[in-house]
């Protein structure tokens, strides 16, 4: 089968190598070429003449160009079988990838044609299989054969830059040629056809400062000295264009940004060369004075500084340190201002950089200096103590009034104001000291115990006469020296047991003092029996020459039943100046003790009576408990007994019982604090409809009889007044209540009683009858003769 391509004529190459492969001895046929000739073989018999030799394919590629954009089909190539002698007996078949998808063959003549547009940067070649078989019978006539269809590239693709845009940076003040980054482009196209994927790269933008390199793409300075001060970031468009850059090529582009980074080329400066402060002088120490600044224009390490004093007279006054996060100098105060010792102080402060970059020293010296002056301001100061601490000492023997010692203090100010003294009393709560307000004289108030308080620890105050909130502290600790006051007693209280099977010369209690005086040697005491229990026939005591005593028994044959308690007097001596004693009484107890002897039962006594308490003393405490209780048990009853109801109908009528404190009420009739019937006593009862918040009237409750009421004239235009205001108060339901409208200047109508006196009987008109007074006996008869109605008449008539 022959196979022919119109498009071998493009390679006069690919032919030179078919026709050296015909030439070889390969049988087939190339794409383009004619049938070779036929080797020359052996001579055929008869049966060479009806059989055909089988020959294999021989095929090249075949050539299409990508991006075609007719309309018609493009043809590929033509295959044709020797078999086929133009008499439609051979059809041809085509397989393999594309095949009736992309590239179709005509059955008959064996032309290929491409139905799509192809793209090699998608696909670059195919591999078909063509096969030639009988149209009759389906059968193949030769061989399948593999071939491989190559999309043949065109300049369809420009160059881009996969990983843009870029950001690089370089060192600012960097030579000629310094390298900052470098950018790559890539084409899609084939770059072993042509020179449709050869780039080339060119700058846009970014003259005069940057170049690139136009094979490598290597971006590097162009311009010596870039301040970073002056432009710190630039922006630079990289152009790649393939073919070369030749005409016709294609191109793509990318950002480059560039930023200039820091290098320490600038010195500090200050931006004056004096600065002037002022403080006052009462500026506590560890204070800040003033932060002053170099300029650095550099950032980061290269415009960290240092500060330092190097001159001046305020060396050991003041220091300066850098602050690290705004680079400022911050001046402190080392030591106390005082105004009327030094007004005025000069420093010179140098600033420095701290990592010098040696390339530019030649700049000038990375250091600068300033003056700064401190002017201290002089403020009103509390008075100041010559010593802040005062230590007195003083013995406890010292009578009240005794001189301990003097504070002194001074106004520091030039006033110089005069000074009074005074102690705090929160550190002297009882007053065991006085000071002289004037000479600042401290002595004792009372008399002192050194055992109670050894130390005083008291504040001292100093007022200035002519400001007193000016006030000054000291500190003065007074010592209570000590003097033997203290006479040694027993260090604990003994509870001495004694076996009655105890033998003569044994030690039944070793006892120790203790002493609330501290002599300077240490404590040193004697031990003794006294006088009236030296000759005792029981016990004796050996003194043990070291702040003990043993107690020993003179004879065995102790019975408790005879005598179960025994009572040892001893005396206690010191070794103080001059020296103290006191008796003490050791009780020592006489017990059935075992074989061990371990007491196993002593008398009663000693198992219920604590030491050193009586029976006596016992019941005393318990007649005093018995009282407490019986006073408790009368309060509690006086309690209940105050709880009972005063009114034995007190929950009978709940609403009379008010009390108000703006209402004058009925004059003598208000004598009965549960009687109301006064408030609402009128001289002229007027019929009118009841209001809905008061309750009607009820007798009160210690009557036994309706009181005569008695109607006089009164001032009309005060009736009149009342009883409008009533009826206002009546219809208006935010009126308080009926009783408590009694505040208009009208006093009522006098007691029910009427008046008792006699200088009121000539006028009245009265008409009640006081002749029930003689029934009441003797004693009223004198009240009958002056009130009874028939004297009346006659004294009156």
């Amino acid at each position: 089968m022959r196979l022919s391509s119109p498009q071998v004529w493009i390679s006069v190459g690919v032919a030179t190598l078919v026709l050296s492969l015909w030439e070889a001895g390969c049988s087939g046929l190339s794409a383009n070429a004619g049938p070779p000739p036929r080797p020359p073989g052996p001579p055929r018999g008869p049966r060479s003449a009806h059989h055909r030799q089988k020959r294999s394919w021989v095929w090249n590629q075949f050539f299409v160009l990508e991006e075609y954009t007719g309309d018609d089909p493009l043809y590929v190539g033509k295959l044709h079988s020797d078999v086929d002698k133009g008499e439609g007996r051979v059809k041809y078949v085509l397989s393999g990838e594309g095949a009736s998808s992309i590239f179709i063959i005509d059955e008959n003549t064996g032309d290929i044609h491409a139905t799509k547009r192809l793209d090699r940067e998608e696909q670059a070649y195919y591999t078909l299989r063509a096969q030639a078989v009988d149209r009759a019978s389906n059968r193949p006539v030769e061989p399948e054969s593999e071939f491989i269809i190559k999309v043949q590239d065109i300049n369809d693709n420009e160059p881009k830059f996969l990983d843009g845009p870029y950001t690089a940076g370089v060192p600012e003040m960097s030579p000629v040629g310094t390298s900052v980054v470098q950018v790559a482009a890539t084409d899609a196209d084939d770059p072993t056809y042509g020179n449709s994927a050869r780039v080339v790269y060119s700058i846009l933008e970014g003259q005069p400062y940057f170049s690139v390199e136009p094979k490598t793409g290597i971006i590097r300075t162009a311009l010596p000295n870039m301040d970073r001060e002056a432009r710190d970031q630039y922006l630079l468009v990289i152009m790649a264009k393939d073919m070369v850059g030749q005409m016709g090529g294609l191109s793509g582009t990318t950002s480059v940004t560039v930023t200039l980074t820091d290098v320490n080329d600038n010195p500090p400066r200050f931006s004056r060369k004096s600065y002037q402060f002022t403080v006052p002088e009462s500026l506590p120490v560890a204070s800040v004075v003033a932060k002053i600044k170099a300029a650095d224009p550099d950032l980061g390490p290269n415009a960290e500084m240092e500060y330092r004093i190097i001159d001046g007279d305020g060396l050991g006054l003041f220091r300066v340190t850098p602050d690290k996060d705004t680079q400022e100098g911050v001046i402190t105060l080392q030591k106390g201002l005082d105004y009327e010792t030094k007004a005025a102080y000069t420093l010179r402060i140098e600033a420095t950089n701290r990592n010098i970059d040696p390339r530019f020293l030649s700049l000038g010296p990375f250091s600068d200096t300033a003056t700064v002056r401190v002017t201290v301001e002089d403020v009103d100061e509390p008075p100041v103590f010559s010593s802040p601490l005062s230590r007195m000492v003083v013995s406890e023997a010292a009578k009240v009034g005794t001189i301990i010692g003097t504070v002194s203090a001074h106004d520091p100010d030039t006033s110089n104001s005069a000074i009074r003294y005074s102690i705090d009393r929160n550190t002297d709560l009882e007053r065991f000291f006085n000071i002289d307000a004037m000479t600042g004289v401290i002595s004792t108030a009372k008399q002192l115990d050194r055992e109670a308080n050894a130390v005083h620890n008291i504040t001292i105050l100093a007022m200035e006469s002519q400001d007193p909130s000016q006030v000054g502290k000291g500190i003065a600790i007074i010592t209570v020296m000590d003097i033997n006051d203290n006479a040694p007693v027993f260090a604990i209280e003994y509870e001495t047991f004694l076996c009655e099977s105890a033998s003569p010369g044994q030690v039944i209690q070793t006892i120790s003092a203790v002493d609330k005086d501290e002599p300077p040697s240490g404590h040193r005491f004697f031990f003794a029996l006294t006088a009236e229990a030296a000759g005792n026939l029981n016990f004796t005591l050996r003194d043990n020459k070291d702040n003990t005593a043993s107690i020993l028994t003179k004879r065995g044959g102790f019975r408790r039943r005879e005598q179960s308690l025994y009572r040892l007097p001893i005396l206690i001596v010191d070794s103080g100046t001059p020296s103290l004693s006191s008796t003490n009484t050791l009780s020592i107890r006489v017990c059935d003790c075992d074989s061990d002897g371990v007491a196993q039962s002593c008398n009663a006594e000693a198992y219920t009576l604590p030491a050193g308490l009586s029976t006596g003393a016992l019941i005393a405490i318990l007649a005093c408990v018995l009282t407490l209780l019986v006073l408790v048990l009368l309060i509690v009853t006086m309690r209940r007994r105050k709880k009972e109801p005063l009114i034995l109908d007190e929950e009978r009528d709940v609403r009379e019982n008010i009390v108000r404190y703006d209402d004058e009420g009925g004059g003598e009739e208000d004598t009965e604090a549960f009687d109301m019937v006064a408030l609402r006593n009128l001289n002229v009862i007027r019929d009118h409809k009841a209001r809905r918040d008061v309750t009607p009237e009820v007798p009160t409750l210690f009557s036994s009889r309706p009181p005569p009421y008695k109607s006089v004239p009164d001032n009309g235009i005060f009736r009149e007044f009342i009883w409008d205001r009533l009826k206002d108060a009546d219809v208006d339901p935010s009126a308080p209540p009926y009783d408590s409208l009694q505040t208009y200047a009208f006093e009522g109508s006098g007691s029910v009683a009427e008046s008792l006196s006699s200088l009121e009987s000539l006028s009245t008109d009265s008409d009640q009858n006081y002749d029930y007074l003689s029934d009441w006996g003797p004693r009223f008869k004198k009240l009958a003769d002056l009130y009874g109605q028939n004297e009346a008449s006659s004294i009156f008539s």
